[in-house]
Formats: C-alpha cells, sequence, structure tokens
C-alpha cells in the first residue's frame, strides 16, 4: 500500500447538486426551489424562533436581570481546609489547591478565607485575602502572599 494508493470507501464522498446551470443539467431554471412562493425567493423561509404567526417565546418572557462582564469570581478556600490538607512548611499555591482537590478548574483565581483554625506554619500564594486568614496565618507562624 502506499499513499497515492489511498482511497475513502465507496459511498463516502457523494457529487455536489450543482443547481441553476442551465436546463440539460437537470437543475436549471427554478434551481430544485419549485415555482412561486416564500421558499422559492432568495431570502425565504422563516428564521429562527418563527413560531407561525404565535408570539415568539422570546417576546412573551420578560427582560431580567444584568450580566456584569467585569465580574471577577474567586473559589474559596478555609484556612481550616489548609490545616487539614497540607503538612508544616508547605508552599501553597493554585497548583497545589488543584492537586488535594480544593479547588476545581484551570486558570481560576483563589480567595483565602478565615473560617477554621489553622496551627500549620504555611506559605499561602493566593490573589486575595480575608483579614481574619492573614491574621490566622501569620499567628500560626506562616505567610500570606498576594498573586
Amino acid at each position: 500500500m502506499r499513499l497515492q494508493d489511498l482511497r475513502p470507501p465507496f459511498g463516502a464522498k457523494k457529487n455536489v447538486k450543482r443547481v441553476g446551470r442551465g436546463t440539460g443539467s437537470g437543475h436549471g431554471k427554478t434551481a430544485c426551489r419549485g415555482s412561486k412562493g416564500q421558499l422559492a425567493r432568495s431570502g425565504g423561509g422563516k428564521g429562527p424562533g418563527f413560531e407561525g404567526g404565535q408570539t415568539p417565546i422570546y417576546r412573551r418572557l420578560p427582560k431580567r436581570g444584568f450580566n456584569n462582564k467585569f465580574k471577577v469570581e474567586y473559589a474559596v478556600v478555609n484556612v481550616g481546609d489548609l490545616e487539614r490538607v497540607f503538612e508544616s512548611g508547605d508552599e501553597v499555591a493554585g497548583e497545589e489547591l488543584k492537586e488535594k482537590g480544593l479547588i476545581r478548574g484551570y486558570d481560576v483565581r483563589v480567595k483565602v478565607l478565615g473560617d477554621g483554625e489553622i496551627t500549620k506554619a504555611l506559605t499561602v500564594r493566593a490573589h486575595k485575602f480575608s483579614d481574619g486568614a492573614v491574621s490566622k496565618i501569620k499567628a500560626a507562624g506562616g505567610s500570606a502572599e498576594v498573586i
């Protein structure tokens, strides 16, 4: 077998129907659209959301709310979780938190909150810290670094 001998299996490729190329082709004149009517016209047919003349659902339902495209969401981790999962002297950052299963997803921002107690000296790197979390981490002999 050589590269030039490779062919798609029979029936896998079908010739494109060339319409509007003269009467001899069998697909000329009306170009397989029939004669007259909405679907015979260019741009004819009903658009998406058309419900047979009934008021479409996107017009029947009220418009509510607001989506802030600048909103920044954080994955939340508590100091009690850090105490439970990490050993004393460990460096804690996004990758370590993901490996231990404390956060999900890629490229997420992390905020450390002060719920729980911590006794281990950890070096914690995160995007945000609550005041309570910083004081508890420092009281345990660790450090809190903002990325």
